[in-house]
């Protein structure tokens, strides 16, 4: 979910500001490529968080169907 927020950071980054003193001028382009890149490594980087949290859910049911716990009734105080 903070990926998200990240989008609008990444669309900047593809933005080129150029400003010319001589001509008292602005430019700004935006670089698809960049922009493009730019939302596929975020991509990858969700596709990675989400295998490793996968992972990680998949171990530890794994360690909770491996405990055994013995209780015995027969005891008297």
């Amino acid at each position: 979910m903070r990926i998200l927020f990240a989008l609008p950071l990444l669309a900047m980054a593809a933005c080129q500001v150029t400003k010319d003193d001589a001509n008292d001028s602005v430019t700004m382009e935006f670089n698809q490529d960049v922009a493009e890149n730019g939302l596929e490594d975020a991509g990858n980087l969700a596709e990675n968080v989400g295998g490793a949290i996968s992972n990680d859910v998949s171990e530890a049911a794994d360690k909770a169907q491996n405990v055994e716990v013995e209780v015995d009734t027969n005891k008297a105080n």
